[in-house]
């Protein structure tokens, strides 16, 4: 019984550090390619490319939006921004 217990309490803590709901992202901004930038609260980016995939952007790299502003990418928060793309698709 107390395995059980200390092993449900593992799955809620792990599920929990992956959660990832609309609250943690403070803007999204569509890309002239098509893709779309996340920029979550804590200043952190990820992109989402024109197919709705989740991809790996390199740090500082420059991207340049619809409306022909230039941006430079922070952080690479690809398994984050999966979560919140995935998140009504998972069990």
């Amino acid at each position: 019984m107390k395995k059980l217990l200390i092993a449900s309490l593992f799955a809620a803590m792990s599920a929990s550090v992956f959660a990832v709901d609309a609250a943690q992202v403070d803007k999204s901004i569509p890309l002239k390619d098509g893709s779309t930038v996340y920029i979550f609260k804590d200043g952190k980016m990820s992109m989402e490319d024109q197919y709705g995939r989740a991809v790996r952007m390199n740090e500082n790299q420059v991207m340049e939006t619809k409306d022909g502003q230039k941006i430079m990418m922070h952080g690479d928060e690809v398994m984050r921004l999966d979560n919140y793309l995935h998140k009504d698709h998972r069990g």
